[in-house]
């Protein structure tokens, strides 16, 4: 099993913690390179939340 799945294991079905968590983490990319990747940032936040199942209910579905 690699890492990748040991984590997904670990998230599926924990949705709201791990929004968090991909929010906390952004946020201390962001304040550590002065939001210089600021947008590199958001998009990676928004695919891991798109892997792991977080923040489904807040954004809109993709067409």
């Amino acid at each position: 099993m690699s890492m990748m799945d040991k984590i997904k294991s670990m998230l599926k079905g924990h949705p709201e913690q791990t929004s968090k968590g991909v929010d906390k983490g952004g946020d201390a990319v962001d304040e550590r390179t002065q939001g210089k990747y600021s947008g590199q940032v958001d998009t990676a936040q928004d695919k891991l939340k798109d892997q792991f199942g977080g923040d489904r209910q807040d954004r809109p579905p993709q067409q």
